[in-house]
């Protein structure tokens, strides 16, 4: 059971309006192909350097900024300070009473003798390095020189103990953190041969009366802290002792921190890329696995080739995985329905080729002319019907594509039955079946779609209708909402539909017509247009016989069911 598709195949184009691809964007093509099997070749391949690189950065920022320690170091300082502070003024106590003698007239003095003792014995204790000032800005003493300055005591660097390893790694720390903002604003302190209060900023301020500090840099990556204590007794300033730290037992917390940071960088390191690699293996490996097996699906030439399934991942590798299987078996089906396509054309195309030469060369053979006349009718009628095998096949051909670049848009159902069934009551004829609509007008009949190629398979299905009623019968179509869904029912009145074969009506170039039909009249793609139509619109074609209450047969009805628009 079929019905005409009445459509011409618009004319081929010409070999002036054929494309063909130009040899550079052939050669393009190719190198970029080559390009990404070099990629998938490499041992870490770009998907897995750029995980590893934002991992890395993220965790190299985060330990960078901990590193710096800048707080933690100014909170050190300032307990030195505090410790050099409370140092100071007990120096400048013990002092000024063991320190201090009075002349004839009974004006007190700092005695450098006694005041050398006293601070010799001080230092030794707190390892601090001490100077004493006198009130007119001399220095009296100085806690690195012996035996009246002959003699200066320097602390040597402690002797490398550690590794080569541990050497190196001490060199490296030392570069990164010289090379971090810290200490480059501070003053640098310079040894003076014979310094005196002036030299000294602080001491010049503590010489007023008041104690001060200053915070400078050895210009060795060190720091100097010094605090200036005046030397009172009875509130008159005798003098002013000058403390020094190095700041090395600061320099060294600091350090044993970041040591500390370092080891558990080294750890967080080697977790980050190894948890990194992993990460990239769960991506990166099946992605390349599933590129691979669509180059040798691009390339294969059998259907041996399989995607890769990931299925059992549940995440989004897997659907891509399901996807590309799928894509692949539609790939597959779509060539088979191509072939299968292209065999029935040509078995289809053969009868009238094979029919039209035997009339010609029987025409060539015989004289009568009344012989010929029929002959020639024949070739008529086959020429006609090769007309329209061909642009029912050319209608069918381009309907994929027609379909994959027309846009959808709502497309009433009730309005276009209105249309159809106004130029069915226009153009029927007396004897004609009569075209009956039952719609549902309180509903709404709208759908998402191209109009033209729904019009298309109304028409189809009413046409095929009409071939096969008797005259007078009437043609009811149907269309109401059922739940989500648009159902419209053409129903005739006519022999019904072949047992066994309500599905095969639907195969290509299959035919079943009315008996006293003229044979060729219809190319048997009607139906199989009509259900590719209604299939790509989300919607679904059955065909049944109608019976009556005796079970038999009174007719074919036709139920198509399409998605309402949202």
């Amino acid at each position: 059971m079929t019905v005409e598709a009445g459509q011409r195949p618009a004319p081929p184009p010409s070999a002036k309006g054929k494309t063909v691809e130009a040899p550079a964007a052939a050669a393009d093509r190719r190198h970029e192909a080559a390009a990404r099997r070099l990629r998938r070749r490499r041992w870490l391949s770009p998907l897995t350097r750029r995980i590893l690189m934002l991992n890395l950065l993220a965790l190299a920022l985060a330990v960078a900024g901990l590193l710096y320690l800048g707080e933690y170091r100014r909170e050190l300082v300032e307990q030195e300070f505090a410790s050099l502070s409370i140092e100071g003024r007990l120096f400048a106590g013990a002092l000024a009473e063991s320190g201090v003698v009075a002349d004839e007239e009974g004006v007190e003095r700092l005695a450098a003798e006694n005041a050398r003792d006293t601070l010799r014995r001080l230092t030794a204790i707190s390892l601090n390095r001490a100077r004493l000032f006198a009130s007119s800005g001399e220095l009296l003493v100085d806690s690195t020189r012996l035996a009246g300055g002959q003699i200066e005591i320097q602390l040597l660097p402690p002797a490398p103990d550690g590794s080569l390893i541990e050497t190196l790694a001490e060199s490296i720390y030392d570069a990164v953190t010289g090379a971090m903002p810290g200490d480059a604003r501070l003053p640098l302190y310079r040894e003076v041969s014979n310094p005196r209060v002036p030299t000294y900023p602080e001491a010049a301020r503590a010489l007023a009366g008041e104690p001060a500090r200053e915070l400078r840099a050895d210009g060795a990556g060190g720091l100097v802290l010094t605090v200036a204590v005046p030397v009172q007794r009875y509130r008159q300033v005798l003098g002013v002792l000058l403390l020094s730290g190095d700041g090395r037992a600061i320099e060294e917390a600091v350090r044993d921190v970041r040591f500390a940071m370092l080891q558990v960088f080294a750890v967080a390191l080697a977790v980050s890329v190894l948890l990194s690699l992993y990460l990239a293996g769960t991506i990166a490996r099946p992605i390349r696995r599933l590129a691979e097996a669509a180059d040798r699906v691009r390339h294969g030439q059998r259907r041996g080739t399989a995607i890769p399934d990931f299925g059992g991942r549940r995440d989004e590798i897997g659907d891509l995985a399901g996807s590309l299987r799928d894509m692949t078996e539609a790939l597959w089906a779509r060539m088979d329905a191509i072939e299968s396509f292209a065999a029935d054309v040509a078995h289809e195309i053969k009868n009238p080729l094979t029919s039209l030469r035997s009339a010609v060369e029987t025409a060539a053979r015989i004289e009568d002319p009344q012989q010929q006349k029929k002959l020639m009718a024949i070739v008529l009628d086959d020429v006609q019907r090769l007309d329209r095998l061909i642009s029912d096949i050319s209608a069918a051909s381009r309907l994929d594509a027609e379909l994959s670049r027309a846009e959808s848009e709502p497309v009433d159902i009730a309005r276009m039955l209105r249309t159809l069934g106004e130029i069915d009551e226009t153009t029927r004829g007396p004897d004609e079946p009569r075209l009956v609509l039952d719609l549902a007008i309180h509903q709404s009949l709208v759908v998402p779609g191209i109009e033209s190629r729904l019009a298309q398979v109304l028409r189809n299905l009413i046409a095929n209708a009409v071939s096969f009623s008797p005259p007078g019968a009437e043609i009811r179509v149907s269309a109401a909402r059922d739940g989500r869904d648009v159902r419209v029912v053409v129903s005739d009145e006519g022999p019904g539909l072949p047992e066994g074969k309500l599905e095969a009506i639907f195969d290509r170039f299959y035919t079943e017509r009315p008996a006293g039909e003229k044979f060729g009249t219809h190319s048997g793609l009607g139906l199989s247009i009509s259900k590719q139509v209604v299939e790509a619109h989300g919607g679904t074609i059955l065909a049944t016989n109608r019976r009556d209450a005796d079970g038999r047969v009174v007719g074919a009805q036709f139920v198509v069911t399409l998605p309402v628009a949202n």
